[in-house]
């Protein structure tokens, strides 16, 4: 399940008190000595099965392995990290080691000192990981380390394409638009969509700024924090087109993403829709939303399709990734603990509980299904992988940014607000 970075400013007040009293991490304030045993403090997301079950078992076999570094595990239900860790680095005892998205959230942590450097510790293993990597530094230097990567693609139901008449996957948006056209003309609707929760709106701009801006400006022009080239209003002018040839169901915009089976991931997994935007984590949602046994034979997966003549390039995907980073206290011990989540064997059982894409590549065989497995054979294609840009940006340009797109879907707003709302809140709203 992707996180949403949605915290109202009253929700973050009432916590702080509550987290700054017990947001006691390291259990020791002074740092750790540079030989010797030390005892990990651990905060991640994992707090469902098998995830919870996989990261203590983790620390229980590095622990045997190295009996100097011991843990105290603590899952955390995903939605308190963006107000727990920022008041933790903040306290005297921020955890040893952390659930890290990367990209601006990681950038802002950075600022508090806290966040452990570890770009000496890991030079000489994290080039294993290729690209991925990238997205946990900040200014050059690694402040985290990726132990799954997701990316975004339509998940379509087979039966249904072939219901419609689709004999395959359409890969260009001319392509797309006939793909909607029939299966509207068949009764089915073409495409769930998981409005109320809005950042699955953000897939759709995010990808046809992905399709209409060059590299080069994606990267200069997010990096800055400022949106200056024409690709950004030219994405939200084709999301309009896009959303004027009505392809999603009826009352989108109040349909929840992932929760229960009228939800946008369970109407794909129940058949009332084609196919939806969604993360790798798709499959894994639906199946929970549904009593066909069958459903993943019946799921395919293809990437956005490409725009014809835009700057883009249409081999790039749409994604993210969860990772881990570490503060200073005990950095070099949770440096080597890193090391050890990537490896093969470790990597091979993230795998196989279906966190995510293994960033080890020699672990993509232990993936679940079929489906996935062709993911990862997509995403080792593909010419890079541009972070959602609601976790690129700054936490409050990223949610501004979301806000406008949603304002779109509701039929308000325009493509040039978009581009103005992140410039503004790039600003300080000033």
């Amino acid at each position: 399940m992707r996180p949403s970075r949605r915290f109202p400013l009253a929700a973050l007040v009432a916590a702080a008190a509550l987290v700054l009293s017990a947001c006691g991490g390291g259990g020791d304030e002074g740092p750790a000595a540079a030989s010797g045993p030390v005892t990990l403090t651990w905060w991640h997301n994992g707090t469902a099965e098998p995830v919870r079950s996989l990261w203590q078992q983790v620390a229980d076999d590095y622990h045997r392995e190295h009996p100097d570094v011991s843990f105290t595990v603590q899952p955390i239900q995903n939605e308190e990290f963006p107000t727990k860790v920022p008041l933790a680095l903040q306290s005297a005892t921020p955890p040893d080691l952390y659930q890290q998205w990367g990209g601006g959230d990681e950038a802002s942590q950075v600022e508090s000192g806290r966040v452990a450097d570890l770009t000496s510790s890991v030079q000489g293993w994290i080039g294993g990981l290729g690209s991925t990597a990238q997205g946990w530094q900040v200014g050059g230097k690694q402040y985290g380390v990726p132990y799954v990567q997701h990316v975004v693609g339509f998940w379509y139901r087979k039966d249904l394409f072939a219901q419609a008449g689709i004999t395959a996957p359409p890969t260009t948006m001319a392509d797309f638009a006939a793909a909607v056209g029939k299966l509207k003309a068949a009764g089915i609707a073409p495409i769930a969509l998981g409005g109320k929760d809005r950042w699955p709106d953000a897939f759709y701009y995010d990808y046809f700024a992905v399709r209409e801006c060059s590299p080069q400006v994606l990267k200069d022009e997010i990096a800055a924090v400022k949106l200056q080239d024409p690709c950004w209003v030219k994405a939200g002018q084709d999301l309009q087109g896009f959303l004027a040839t009505q392809p999603f169901q009826t009352g989108f915009n109040g349909t929840p993403a992932q929760q229960g089976a009228g939800s946008s991931a369970g109407l794909v997994a129940n058949g009332k829709a084609a196919m939806e935007l969604q993360g790798d984590w798709d499959p894994s949602t639906m199946s929970s939303l549904t009593d066909d046994k069958d459903l993943d034979a019946k799921l395919g997966w293809f990437p956005f399709p490409s725009v014809p003549g835009a700057a883009g390039d249409p081999a790039v995907l749409l994604g993210g990734g969860d990772g881990f980073s570490c503060t200073t206290r005990a950095a070099a011990a949770c440096a080597g603990f890193l090391q050890y989540l990537t490896s093969t064997p470790v990597q091979k059982k993230i795998a196989e509980a279906g966190s995510g894409l293994p960033v080890n590549a020699d672990a993509v065989a232990s993936l679940k299904s079929e489906s996935l497995k062709a993911v990862a054979e997509q995403t080792r294609k593909a010419s890079s992988v541009q972070m959602y840009f609601d976790r690129a940006f700054p936490t409050a340009v990223g949610q501004a940014l979301n806000d406008a797109v949603a304002n779109l879907f509701a039929g308000q707003g325009n493509p040039e607000a978009v581009v103005q709302a992140v410039n503004q809140a790039a600003t300080g709203n000033k």
